[in-house]
């Protein structure tokens, strides 16, 4: 139980720590599009992208695949601001026109994934009980997420209940500021 609160606690830092802004963006960038009132998809979709996060880090602890870390950190922001330019460019936000959501979440965590698997691919290959490891640091890592969702949401709510801010120039605005912090950060990250 000891390995499974100190992975959880490693998942959890992973999300919630302030050196995860790239990996706060993206949530926020995934979520913009959706209200308070959606919260059922918006948990289906940070679990997609857990299930994608996921599956990279245990071919990466299993030693099934390795990338330059040089361009796995290129790409993360470079996810961010696809996941953004989509928002900036839609102006239905019904349930049926924002499936494209869970493929970005499930495929854009593919490559999240690879951006900490360096790191937890030591401790976990180490450790006897690498099972617990793993599930510990995804359980903290879905903790994480719906901690940030449901900040994200209690926003939007008060946004869209007690302001006349409209729903679309509030994904536009949101969807901007991420787009340019995860350009910037995707221009830092050149890796050649």
């Amino acid at each position: 139980m000891q390995d499974f609160i100190f992975y959880f606690k490693l998942g959890w830092e992973h999300i919630i720590s302030v050196d995860a802004l790239d990996h706060q963006l993206f949530i926020l960038a995934l979520i913009a599009i959706y209200s308070y009132t959606n919260l059922k998809q918006v948990l289906i979709l940070v679990t997609a992208f857990t299930i994608g996060h996921s599956a990279t880090l245990l071919m990466s602890v299993m030693d099934i695949i390795r990338f330059d870390s040089k361009w796995v950190e290129f790409l993360i922001p470079c996810t961010i601001v696809i996941t953004a330019i989509s928002n900036l460019f839609r102006t239905d936000f019904s349930l049926r026109s924002v499936k494209i959501n869970y493929f970005l979440a499930l495929g854009f965590g593919l490559i999240h994934g690879m951006g900490f698997a360096n790191s937890i691919r030591m401790m976990l290959a180490s450790d006897q009980n690498m099972g617990w490891g793993l599930f510990g640091f995804n359980v903290g890592l879905e903790a994480g997420q719906i901690f940030m969702v449901l900040i994200i949401l209690i926003l939007t709510f008060i946004v869209f209940n007690y302001t006349r801010i409209k729903r679309l120039s509030w994904v536009l605005f949101i969807s901007a500021a991420v787009f340019s912090l995860a350009l910037k950060m995707a221009l830092e990250r050149i890796p050649f």
